[in-house]
């Protein structure tokens, strides 16, 4: 505790010195707990000046994805984020929330790991989730919901995520029908949405949400089957993004997102996810696990989020998450 206080109070006062004895006035810390404190800082990649005189001064911190970091960035939430769980590298968030979930983890769990071994998305196709360059964050949640008000949660996820950037990069993500965010026709964040239902009621038990955010991928850390339609936050604004920063967005807007889940009012994000949907107004092919595909004009959203299309023999339809993904006639956008 005393090394979070210790970081907290350094960060509170940034680019400018803080005594000793200041510092064990306002948490109440000996002189030898207070070097303690900064030791173990210092190893955990804080650069922290002493001075003589002058006292303590936070020089730079690690980009780490750790609780400390990440909860220096977060405002006030009511459910999403009242307890994180961090690791440097996991088979994959959303399997660990799942287990989490069976064994009683609180409704806002929020896992977070600098590296997947085995990160996955829709149909089991897997997500490169290399270490120290980008954020793979689960939110584990248990709303009191019938499942059927929950189809349109992977969107609503959709919307929070551009909005997260947006506050963080100054550049706001399209999305790409349903679950993925693009820069420049590019992926950037993929999100996985999964569900356990009771078998004899149906009633929800747990909804799990994954999100797999490129931070600071260059060109070559991409695999080459995956180069030509994948970018990051880096790539595309040439600069390098705070993870933590990010992570912490990410975690207020899915706080946001689950109170408007849970009271109805879904109106903003709608309107959203029709601003931002880059697939509409394309032709585009329904690509369905079966391996077939269809040619269609994308059209709109309906209010529940499906895909309205426009087939060859003029027929007016709507897709819904599940059924196909999406992608453009001549490239993964396009």
């Amino acid at each position: 505790m005393s090394r979070q206080a210790m970081l907290a109070l350094l960060k509170a006062h940034s680019n400018e010195y803080i005594s000793g004895e200041a510092v064990s006035q306002q948490l109440g810390l000996s002189r030898t707990a207070i070097w303690k404190s900064v030791d173990v800082l210092r190893k955990a990649g804080y650069d922290i000046e002493a001075r003589t005189g002058l006292g303590y001064r936070l020089v730079s911190s690690p980009d780490s994805l750790t609780e400390e970091e990440i909860r220096t960035s977060l405002g006030p939430v009511a459910v999403v984020g009242r307890d994180i769980c961090c690791f440097d590298e996991i088979d994959s968030t959303n399997t660990y929330a799942k287990k989490l979930a069976l064994q009683g983890g609180i409704d806002g769990t929020v896992v977070v790991a600098n590296c997947q071994t085995h990160g996955r998305g829709r149909m089991e196709r897997s997500f490169q989730s290399p270490k120290d360059q980008g954020i793979y964050l689960t939110v584990l949640l248990r709303p009191t919901l019938p499942p059927e008000r929950l189809l349109i949660v992977t969107a609503l996820g959709a919307v929070a995520m551009c909005t997260a950037v947006e506050r963080v990069c100054g550049v706001r993500p399209q999305i790409k029908w349903t679950n993925d965010l693009v820069i420049n026709g590019k992926k950037v964040c993929g999100i996985l949405t999964e569900m356990s239902l009771e078998g004899e009621s149906g009633r929800l038990q747990y909804l799990v949400m994954g999100m797999g955010l490129n931070v600071l991928q260059e060109k070559k850390d991409f695999s080459p089957e995956v180069q030509s339609v994948a970018t990051s936050l880096k790539l595309e604004l040439g600069r390098a993004i705070s993870r933590p920063a990010l992570a912490a967005a990410e975690i207020e807007e899915m706080d946001k997102l689950y109170a408007a889940l849970q009271s109805g009012e879904i109106e903003p994000y709608l309107a959203a996810y029709r601003r931002d949907c880059v697939t509409l107004g394309k032709e585009v092919q329904l690509l369905r696990a079966d391996g077939s595909r269809e040619h269609v004009t994308a059209l709109d959203v309906d209010e529940m989020f499906g895909l309205v299309v426009r087939r060859d023999n003029g027929e007016i339809t709507v897709i819904r998450s599940g059924e196909a993904s999406v992608r453009g006639m001549y490239g993964y956008v396009e």
